[in-house]
């Protein structure tokens, strides 16, 4: 028996192994289990090269645990290692055995892990101690069985073992029992070795007998050794990638296509990236990429690898040239991942843009699930949003698809404003905006159904890229003025008239946070008596404000609607007709004397005309702030009663009512009320 030192430089080696060299403890089974595929691996390297005469036909890794002994254990029939290769591999922890393999073989050992040096150490994370019984391969080699308790100290003494191999025992330490319980190690399994290579087993396949589940004399195997990604496209049929995405996702829906992956130069990477619906949001896992390392598991958070937007797929990534156990830092700096990175966007771009060629009609189809996804990348990623502007797809509010250049050639006619902008008209919701998508659609315009949550920034970057494109939601303004020509409706009315108009309609307006500016329109008497419309630029600035941060000042903003009064209709006619008979006593007096007031105050501040302010007598001033209060208090008073007319005409709450409901916003009492109110108009 031999007795030594590990080769180390400091007693604080595995103190430091246990707290800063993983960052979570359960990686140290994918370590393990990796070292024994990797042993498997070079023994079958062996044989195939004529070094190794033994059968590599059961290659396999077992996964065991001894509750009693409080041991976990793995153990291969692999290569396995002498006691000198102990002392070299194990004992000297800066030294790779796996890289001096890989030199001899690089030529033919492209699957092996590498990581058989460090990696060990990582079962001391929750082991007390360690103990590996190994048989080389290499004949007349006898077992070695090695020891350490997590100090420097070891023991390495000749053992037992019957056939090559390794067994790699762990004595869980009581901070660790959790990898003493079966379903813990089964999950840990399942997440980080379901792809491995080389078959892993851990206990028996359990079936329900006698109303519980009892073990059967079939091993279970964890994993798929040969995963779909591994193999040549050509080699697999649609129903194979569905297949293996419900492996990937049980139980989740279908997806709509895929990529698969296959580079070998300049970097390794193959891969099957899946196209999920994704409907109408972004609130979605970002962690739905595994990324392997020659089919170990690494991680799911992928965020350093693939641009932004790609995160929102599915799929399986794997690259030999991304290490097991990388830092954030090193994946943002690393040429590799952003060669990797590059290299994805331009085939998911290269896929739908050939999707888009070859089966357009299915393409068609797919677009409301898709679309998310490529606006995402379009606001995202500048290369990716080059490129889709070739498959980017507008649909319009009959169902039909358009690319960016057709929709423009379509519109561009008849959907010019005065100041040759070409003015795309959408909306949002097709039901809640119906009645403007009429108005719109009966003047001869064409309306896009852009109902996206990232609508507002995507058509920001649209106006911004070409400042002569314009997008305007069909409920931002009357259908007039949606894309304003020379040819104007002029109003008939004088200021005062619609000074006085503008008291009597705002009375009936809902009283709330929400901000109702009524003004007037000459929309002829076939057009609605009033329409509520919201303005463009403060809306869409409330919208990006709710997805974007440092936009808070417009999304605190309240609600804002303009009340368009058509005055040209017979039933606003027929309220402004009531107010002036009803109220021509009472307001005709007030009238009168503000007109005089009004004239009065014209006149002093003609007085003040050429004069600094220091030259104007005081009795003027104070003249012209007595009249300026007079005036303000006979315009109160005048107001007053207009509000009171406005709040008793059941005519023009009623078409108030009529413009809230159109826009889908009279609900609960108010709407109770309005239901009340129309019967008792119809009697």
């Amino acid at each position: 028996m031999a007795k030594g030192k590990i080769g180390v430089s400091s007693e604080n080696l595995f103190p430091i192994i246990k707290k800063f060299l993983y960052s979570d403890h359960e990686i140290f089974l994918r370590e393990i289990v990796s070292n024994a595929v990797d042993a498997s691996q070079k023994l079958n390297t062996l044989a195939s090269k004529g070094e190794y005469k033994g059968s590599v036909e059961n290659m396999k890794v077992k996964v065991s645990i001894d509750k009693d002994a409080k041991t976990l254990t793995v153990s291969d029939n692999g290569i396995g290692m002498t006691a000198e290769e102990v002392k070299k591999y194990i004992n000297q922890i800066a030294f790779s055995g796996a890289s001096e393999f890989l030199d001899k073989y690089k030529n033919d050992a492209a699957a092996i892990i590498g990581h058989f040096g460090l990696g060990f150490y990582s079962s001391f994370m929750v082991s007390d101690k360690v103990e590996i019984v190994s048989k080389s391969y290499q004949d007349e080699a006898e077992a070695i069985h090695w020891s350490c308790d997590g100090s420097p100290e070891y023991t390495l003494k000749k053992g037992e073992r019957a056939e090559t191999g390794t067994d790699i025992i762990m004595h869980i330490n009581d901070d660790s029992k959790e990898f003493l319980e079966d379903h813990r190690v089964k999950s840990l399994l399942e997440k980080y070795c379901k792809f491995l290579p080389v078959q892993v087993q851990f206990g028996k396949v359990k079936e329900w007998k006698d109303g519980e589940y009892v073990d059967t004399d079939k091993d279970l195997i964890i994993n798929d050794t040969h995963p779909a990604w591994t193999q040549k496209p050509a080699d697999l049929k649609d129903e194979d990638y569905k297949n293996f995405y419900q492996k990937l996702y049980p139980g989740a829906e279908e997806p709509m296509f895929n990529i698969h992956l296959n580079v070998d130069y300049p970097f390794n990477l193959t891969g099957i990236l899946y196209f999920p619906k994704l409907k109408n949001s972004v609130e979605v896992q970002k962690n739905k990429i595994q990324l392997y390392s020659n089919q170990v598991f690494v991680t799911d958070h992928i965020e350093e690898i693939v641009p932004e937007f790609l995160t929102l797929l599915h799929g399986v990534i794997d690259s030999p040239d991304i290490p097991l156990n990388v830092s954030r830092s090193y994946l943002q700096s690393d040429q590799n991942v952003k060669k990797i990175s590059n290299h994805i966007t331009k085939k998911v771009a290269d896929r739908l843009e050939e999707l888009f060629k070859n089966e357009r009609e299915e393409f068609e189809k797919k677009w409301d699930d898709l679309k998310i996804f490529i606006e995402y990348g379009i606001l995202s990623n500048e290369k990716f949003a080059e490129r889709a502007k070739k498959f980017f797809l507008y649909k319009n509010t009959d169902g039909k698809y358009f690319t960016i250049e057709e929709y423009e050639n379509i519109i561009k006619d008849n959907q010019k404003d005065k100041d040759d902008n070409l003015v795309h008209l959408y909306t949002s919701n097709l039901d809640d905006q119906f009645s403007f998508i009429s108005a719109a659609k009966d003047k001869g315009y064409d309306v896009l159904v852009l109902d996206s949550v990232l609508t507002a920034p995507l058509i920001n970057k649209f106006e911004q890229e070409n400042p002569k494109n314009r997008f305007t939601r069909v409920d931002a303004d009357v259908v007039e003025k949606l894309i304003p020509k020379d040819d104007k409706n002029q109003l008939t009315l004088s200021q005062d008239e619609q000074d006085e108009l503008e008291a009597v309609f705002s009375a009936v307006t809902p009283k709330s946070e929400v901000g109702y500016y009524v003004t007037f329109e000459d929309l002829g008497e076939n057009g609605q008596p009033m329409v509520i419309t919201q303005n463009e630029f403060m809306r869409r600035m409330k919208d990006l404000s709710a997805i974007q941060s440092g936009m808070n000042m417009y999304g605190n903003l309240p609600d804002n609607y303009t009340v368009v009064v058509n005055v040209a209709h017979p039933l606003v006619k027929q309220v402004i007709e009531s107010k002036n008979t009803e109220l021509a006593g009472e307001l005709e007096p007030i009238s009168a004397t503000l007109k005089t007031k009004n004239d009065e105050r014209s006149a002093l501040e003609k007085l003040k005309e050429g004069k600094k302010e220091e030259e104007v007598p005081q009795e003027e001033k104070d003249k012209l702030a007595e009249v300026g209060k007079e005036i303000s208090k006979l315009e109160a008073q005048k107001r007053e009663k207009l509000q009171e007319f406005g709040k008793d005409n059941k005519l023009a709450k009623q078409l108030l009512d009529l413009a809230l409901l159109a826009n889908n916003m009279l609900k609960g009492e108010a709407l109770d009320k309005f239901v009340k109110r129309s019967v008792e108009l119809i009697k």
